[in-house]
């Protein structure tokens, strides 16, 4: 079973220039878990991942962890989501948008397995 939360978004510090330690900017965040398939038979939220709660979790840490680089943050997530034992392995998109002129948006996506 794979359960997918898009776009989680995060106003955090981001960023390895001066002016971007000073103000947050926008992250939006994709994460995907692999999880086992009694939830789709119980039906009961204490057989899966709540992600209202991990979608707290995801927006503390990264506000917390004021990474440097997408890539750090990305692994920030993939960490915090395979604490949970009912997760198996993760994947994790953080995109960052309007970092640098001519440039759309700038991705970072690991995936880990426990």
């Amino acid at each position: 079973m794979t359960l997918r939360l898009n776009d989680i978004v995060v106003d955090c510090i981001i960023g390895d220039l001066p002016s971007e330690r000073r103000v947050a900017q926008r992250l939006a965040v994709d994460v995907e878990l692999a999880l086992n398939d009694l939830a789709a038979e119980t039906d009961s939220l204490s057989d899966t991942v709540d992600y209202s709660v991990l979608v707290g979790k995801v927006r503390s840490a990264l506000k917390a962890a004021k990474c440097r680089m997408i890539e750090r943050a990305a692994k920030v997530v993939c960490d915090l989501c395979l604490k949970d034992a009912k997760v198996s392995a993760a994947k994790v998109r953080v995109t960052k948008s309007g970092a640098i002129e001519h440039l759309e948006s700038a991705s970072a996506v690991i995936e880990a397995t426990k």
